[in-house]
Formats: structure tokens, C-alpha cells, sequence
């Protein structure tokens, strides 16, 4: 399946529109991953445990939202978008969300 951000895909038309599609995934942080960011405030750098915790998060959201798409008949989805918004003190969620479209060769 083709996920990208851009609406129209070169060499490619869209042949049928099925409509939004999303995926979600609340993620809160952890008391190890807390302790290490605290250190590397005072020294500076990569907070490396959060990146990985936002890489997994992406991951997941993607992969829902790519579910979501098949299950309708797709197989792309054009203008994906990011969101984050905090859901509770310490917990966050990411979500990706599109246009679940069938492609064809022009």
C-alpha cells in the first residue's frame, strides 16, 4: 500500500475515493525513560528514549490508519497528516489520518 503526504501521485490517477481513514495510539511516558530525559536536560542532547517512544507511536498510528484503508478497498492513502494533542498529565496521543483512495497507471 502507498501512504504518502501529497495529494496526487505522478504516473498514477485516482479511480475511486473511499473517503478519510485514521489511526490512533495514546502513549505515556515512563519513569526510566523521565529519569534519563531529567540528565540529559542538565548536560544536553538527543533524548533518545523519546524518540524512540514517538518513532513506535508514529509506527502504530501509520499502521492502524493502513488497516483502516484496506479494509475499504484501497490500496493508498494520499495527503497523510500527523496530530498530537495530550489526553491526560504525562500521556499523549499521536494520530495519523488521510484519504484512502484505488490508484491506477495513467
Amino acid at each position: 500500500m502507498l501512504i504518502t503526504n501529497v495529494e496526487n501521485v505522478p504516473g498514477k490517477v485516482i479511480v475511486e475515493h473511499f473517503g478519510i481513514v485514521q489511526g490512533s495510539t495514546v502513549r505515556a511516558k515512563n519513569v526510566g525513560r523521565d529519569i534519563m530525559a531529567s540528565l540529559k536536560n542538565l548536560i544536553g542532547g538527543e533524548l533518545k528514549g523519546y524518540t524512540e517512544l514517538l518513532n513506535e507511536a508514529r509506527r502504530e498510528s501509520l499502521d492502524r490508519m493502513e488497516e483502516q484503508a484496506k479494509t475499504m478497498g484501497a490500496n493508498a492513502v494520499v495527503n497523510v497528516r500527523f496530530a498530537t494533542s495530550s489526553v491526560a498529565q504525562g500521556a499523549s496521543e499521536l494520530f495519523a489520518y488521510g484519504t484512502a483512495v484505488r490508484l491506477e497507471s495513467e
